[in-house]
């Protein structure tokens, strides 16, 4: 499923006044995975996390009910997936848990390791397994997690609507208490051997630790926000709500005792992050704005690691609202930017070459489809997005009937007064230039755009107007970490609580329902559906890619055995190779 939700905004003002096309984007750096200290580890040593952001973290510390990047990254020592993975996202047997299919049966068999026990030294079991998918299908918990991919599996609908008070399409052939999942499906899907599907969990939760908090309760319940219970390398020992984490060594951990003893993880403000690495308060800083990349690049005693990463920026339209009674989302023909014209005009009028080139040079290309090109299998690189094009956004506005009155801004095709409010966010250093400029480029074409509350929103303002559809936005800049399985049915069909635009075609639904088809068990027909929908998403520009994104990590000098290569979890082997 979707990793999280976060932006991580990136802003800064464009100066051209070009009405062509703008240049192309500068080519992406490359950075090295791991680290590569090979001095002797001291003992006794805390290793010390920065997370990136302005905003104190939500504290939602399940894996079931997150929401955001930043309760992810704190959680990320403590919580483990069931199931390990290639660098390639391809799952393997070196998880907790091992995972096989039976297409003909339309089945996956879970076994979970004998050894792999929850912090309170209690083993993982299947009702584990079997109460994290009650947690997601669960109405009382109304969290974002229970989509239409879930209920691809057998009895989870009827278990939601509350028609049945089991799910009978998870079986736990040795009884709860066993070690043996099977889940059971109506239809096979292409992207099952892929981690982050989306059309089952990689999660386990301890069902004798929560199961008496109701489900309504759970989110906010002391067993989540205070003291969280995982099966990973450490134990979320001491929570101070919204700034830190402490951490103790899990010393029931399946692949053995971690290494280093403690850790701790801290909010640290873009603002005050590069002072922080400086003087070295920090071994390792997760969440890094790019915008500002030249302060800490050189910075002495750390190396940079980096990669392409899963996410990426984009501007949404917002055309409808999110129905949570029929869990779909709803679309309104009468929505101010339900006009494909202005969709595409505003996108046009954007120069996202010239801020990505010379505001994150190396680190940010413009997006052009909707598939990042880290899915080299899936990338249909053919397509160019919306490259600067003043006089076509002029002409595609002026034939849909939005005039120009004498004050320069147009009306809509009624002759009524027009007015876009754009929702984007705080963050970084750049944030507000970069809003500023986009409102600058609109109003070039002769669109009177203004900041929804007149400002940027803090990170947990913007969210909540967004999943709430509230009524003083139209367009919004978000960012969002893709799942390692490129499916977009998560995010954007029309029953993906995600979908923050709220658009709904029947063309849609056909071209996203393909990619997950059992036609497309064929490698060459999923590739084909995926080259289909990618076209179709850019022609209608309900959403447009921003920015692609290389995510940089600075790691201390002192870190031994710290790598961020996909498919990899260093927490139980890390270590530091001097004192506090």
């Amino acid at each position: 499923m979707v990793a999280a939700l976060t932006v991580l905004l990136a802003a800064c003002g464009s100066k051209s006044n070009s009405s062509s096309s703008s240049s192309s984007s500068t080519k992406q750096q490359t950075f090295p995975l791991a680290t590569t200290n090979k001095k002797a580890a001291v003992k006794g040593a805390t290793l010390n996390i920065a997370v990136v952001d302005d905003s104190p973290f939500k504290g939602v510390f399940n894996e079931e009910l997150y929401d955001d990047a930043y309760d992810a990254d704190f959680m990320t020592p403590a919580a483990e997936s069931l199931f390990g993975t290639t660098s390639g996202f391809k799952f393997n047997d070196k998880g907790a848990a091992s995972i096989k299919f039976d297409n003909d049966k339309k089945t996956a068999t879970i076994e979970i390791k004998k050894n792999v026990k929850w912090s309170d030294g209690k083993p993982v079991t299947a009702k584990d397994i079997e109460y994290a998918y009650e947690i997601v299908a669960n109405k009382d918990t109304s969290t974002s997690r229970y989509t239409g991919s879930l209920q691809n599996i057998e009895g989870l609908s009827e278990y939601h609507d509350g028609k049945s008070k089991t799910i009978s399409g998870v079986e736990m052939p040795d009884g709860a208490d066993g070690q043996k999942v099977i889940l059971h499906f109506k239809q096979m899907k292409p992207g099952f051997t892929q981690s982050g599907n989306g059309y089952f969990l990689e999660s386990a939760a301890p069902y004798h630790y929560l199961k008496s908090v109701p489900f309504k309760k759970l989110a906010s319940s002391d067993q989540v926000r205070k003291s969280p219970l995982f099966f990973g390398p450490y134990v979320m020992s001491k929570i101070v709500p919204g700034q830190s984490v402490a951490y103790t060594a899990n010393k029931y951990y399946w692949k053995g005792e971690p290494k280093t003893k403690k850790l701790t993880a801290s909010v640290v403000s873009t603002s005050s992050i590069v002072s922080g690495l400086k003087n070295k308060k920090y071994d390792i800083a997760m969440e890094m704005p790019t915008d500002n990349y030249s302060s800490y690049k050189n910075v002495k005693g750390y190396k940079i690691l980096g990669k392409e990463d899963l996410s990426y920026t984009y501007i949404g339209f917002h055309v409808g609202k999110w129905d949570a009674k029929k869990g779909v989302n709803v679309m309104d023909k009468n929505a101010k930017m339900n006009n494909k014209s202005l969709r595409q005009a505003m996108s046009y009028a954007l120069n996202l070459d010239e801020i990505n080139n010379k505001f994150y040079p190396g680190l940010r290309s413009t997006g052009t489809t909707l598939i990042p090109p880290v899915f080299k299998e899936f990338h249909d690189s053919s397509l160019k997005g919306y490259p600067l094009n003043i006089k076509k956004a002029n002409k595609l506005l002026d034939d849909a009937g939005y005039k120009k009155g004498k004050d320069g801004y147009r009306t809509d095709p009624n002759g009524k007064k027009l007015t876009i409010r754009f929702a984007s966010m705080a963050g970084g250093d750049s944030a507000t230039a970069i809003a500023q400029d986009y409102i600058q480029q609109w109003k070039k074409i002769g669109l009177r755009v203004k900041l929804t509350s007149g400002r940027l929103l803090e990170f947990q303002n913007f969210y909540d107007k967004i999943q709430n559809d509230t009524n003083d936005y139209d367009v919004f800049q978000a960012a969002w970490s893709l799942s390692s399985e490129p499916s977009p049915a998560d995010l954007f069909s029309e029953q993906a609580p995600y979908n923050f635009s709220r658009f709904v075609s029947k063309k849609h639904n056909k071209l996203i329902a393909d990619i997950d088809s059992e036609a497309s068990l064929n490698a060459d027909h999923r590739k084909k559906a995926f080259y289909a929908w990618q076209k179709w998403m850019m022609d209608q520009d309900y959403v447009e890619p921003v920015q692609y994104r290389t995510n940089v990590t600075p790691v201390s000098n002192r870190v031994k055995n710290f790598t961020i290569q996909w498919g990899s979890s260093p927490w139980n082997e890390v270590e530091l190779t001097a004192k506090d």
